[in-house]
């Protein structure tokens, strides 16, 4: 882009792509050793149009792509991201932090707004027994109508552009310069690799969409328990042993032998009498 120099406007020297990663490669390692970790780069292999392949990273590119706002200023931020421009890019709650190889090093930051937490609630909701694990979550290997409720436009996951706040040190006056929008694409393709990082990003957790799918069942699994419980307790509440009681079969039989004990016992007592009376 254009800038002042001593005669006036001017044009900064042409800068090769080589060039300008062997000067970020010595920028990197000084960041690095500051920061206490290795550097993060974007690295994309794969020909085409397309920056990501994954459920999230292309859902996230296209949230970006469908807005009217940044449409102008994304498709150099493309080239940016395939060339190996975002030599490091790091994600964590609600903040993207990244370093663009450029004419210099530029410093990108990236501040995504919380979800407000009633649209997470509406979205969980919607999701109620439609997710079945983490890892198809996190795979994006969900029905038709799961994937759309997470992309809706007004009530879905992904940020509006007026919940996306932008810096960049270099010296374009634009709200979304080339180098921010090469880290933007630069997260669609970090999520195609690590997709939990939306999560992180948005500040929400991936657990509440599983946990309430799955409540039902525990509350009704658990009502069952109950009543075992219950069963099994009876005896202690009443004071009584309900396994004590003989089959009806056993009680039947009983009371007959009973009944049939007292004629032989009177026969038994008449026969004696006689036999006493003969002794006499």
């Amino acid at each position: 882009m254009a800038w002042y120099g001593d005669g006036g406007w001017s044009f900064r020297p042409y800068v090769s792509v080589a060039e300008k990663k062997a000067r970020a490669a010595k920028a990197i390692a000084r960041v690095a050793k500051k920061r206490g970790r290795a550097a993060e780069p974007v690295v994309i292999q794969r020909r085409g149009r397309g920056i990501a392949t994954t459920f999230w990273g292309k859902a996230w590119c296209d949230n970006l792509e469908r807005y009217m706002d940044f449409a102008n200023r994304l498709p150099r931020g493309r080239t940016y991201v395939r060339n190996g421009s975002v030599v490091d890019l790091a994600i964590a709650r609600g903040k993207v932090e990244a370093l663009v190889a450029g004419s210099e090093l530029y410093t990108v930051t990236v501040h995504i707004a919380q979800m407000k937490r009633a649209r997470w609630r509406r979205v969980v909701t919607r999701c109620t027994g439609r997710i079945g694990s983490l890892v198809g979550l996190l795979r994006g290997e969900l029905s038709a109508e799961v994937l759309a409720v997470l992309a809706d436009v007004k009530e879905g996951l992904f940020p509006e552009p007026r919940e996306i706040t932008m810096e960049c040190s270099c010296p374009d006056w634009a709200g979304m310069c080339k180098h921010v929008a090469a880290v933007l694409y630069g997260v669609g393709a970090r999520l195609d690799e690590k997709p939990q990082l939306f999560f992180t990003l948005r500040q929400v957790d991936q657990t509440e969409l599983l946990s309430s799918a799955t409540s039902g069942a525990i509350s009704r699994a658990g009502a069952g328990a109950v009543k075992r419980i219950a069963a099994e307790k009876l005896a202690d509440v009443f004071g009584i042993e309900m396994e004590a009681e003989p089959p009806r079969s056993t009680r039947a039989g009983n009371l007959k032998r009973r009944r049939a004990e007292p004629p032989s016992k009177r026969g038994g007592a008449q026969s004696e009498t006689r036999r006493t009376r003969r002794s006499k």
